[in-house]
């Protein structure tokens, strides 16, 4: 495919070094930068490709869009009506923050199984207390999803001599799960696991599919984790199993609304660490994320199928 005269229209996200990265790859495309998001509606109008989020009001201006690659792993905000009906392509860029995602969960686990923050309180009431903690060697971790980190998620928890179960739409065999759940059997999933994480993305499927029956599905001495997307939990289900003691504990990096409100109950509910949405944040997950968009940029060009193409009714 020809570039000249094609306008890319990429976010702020794209620093001078890779939006010379972008010229070189091609060369005869006219490379927008927005510097602000009003800024890509404003030259919406001109534009074959956007990097970045497009509102509704920015697709309507778009009559030339024919693909948006979104920053997210997990591109359900750009999932709305309007744009799902749009004939625009969407790619993501899933797999970009499945490294520290698992990490964030390995230590929210390791966290809460060995009481930490009882550590973080008495030193800073310069408190020397010794106790009996847990270990993670021999527990069993369920991962709700099998993407880019949940599959990571199972090879860091194999280090740590534990059992791991998946539950996904799939029963094929995959590296380091032991066994694969289906939807139907939900509850079963939930009752075997030491540490339910949620990897999964949400979408008309998952959302709302952790409910009460769920919860008390699990054991009594139980973590929660989730560092995807809120919504899958339901929240009011969440805080009465944390509230009663259905499960033991939980560590909560995407919440069902964010930014988490200072009112809300979660920042006070028993035995919980509660993290920003802020488990893959790191360098390291925006260059993946870019690289995953400049290697489309290449396949576009030369005609290629492109890599992390949304299903746009599936979600994902």
């Amino acid at each position: 495919m020809s570039n000249e005269k094609l306008t890319i229209l990429v976010s702020s996200d794209v620093d001078a070094t890779r939006q010379a990265e972008l010229r070189s790859i091609a060369p005869g495309a006219d490379i927008v930068v927005a510097a602000t998001p009003a800024d890509i509606t404003t030259h919406a109008d001109e534009a074959d490709i956007i990097a970045g989020f497009v509102p509704p009001e920015t697709l309507r201006k778009a009559r030339l869009l024919k693909w948006v690659h979104s920053w997210a792993a997990g591109p359900d905000t750009q999932l709305y009506r309007e744009f799902i009906s749009h004939p625009a392509v969407l790619t993501s860029s899933a797999g970009n923050g499945a490294v520290p995602l698992a990490e964030h969960a390995m230590m929210l686990m390791l966290m809460l199984n060995r009481n930490a923050l009882r550590w973080v309180d008495n030193q800073r009431a310069r408190k020397w207390e010794r106790f009996t903690h847990g270990e993670l060697n021999g527990l069993t971790v369920g991962i709700l999803g099998a993407g880019h980190s949940g599959s990571d998620l199972a090879l860091k928890a194999k280090a740590f001599h534990m059992r791991v179960l998946g539950l996904r739409r799939s029963d094929r065999p995959a590296a380091n799960f032991d066994r694969f759940y289906p939807r139907e059997e939900l509850h079963d999933f939930l009752a075997e696991a030491d540490f339910v994480v949620v990897t999964a993305p949400l979408t008309p499927e998952t959302r709302g599919m952790l409910d009460e029956a769920a919860f008390r599905a699990m054991k009594p001495s139980a973590y929660f984790i989730c560092f995807s997307r809120g919504g899958i939990a339901d929240d009011d289900a969440l805080l009465r199993a944390l509230g009663e003691g259905w499960i033991a504990g939980a560590g909560i990096d995407a919440h069902g609304i964010e930014p988490l409100p200072p009112d809300s109950p979660f920042w006070d509910a028993p035995n919980t660490i509660v993290t920003p949405h802020n488990g893959a944040t790191s360098r390291q997950t925006r260059q993946r994320g870019y690289d995953i968009f400049a290697d489309n940029l290449r396949r576009y060009l030369a005609g290629e199928p492109l890599v992390n193409v949304v299903d746009k009714a599936a979600g994902y």
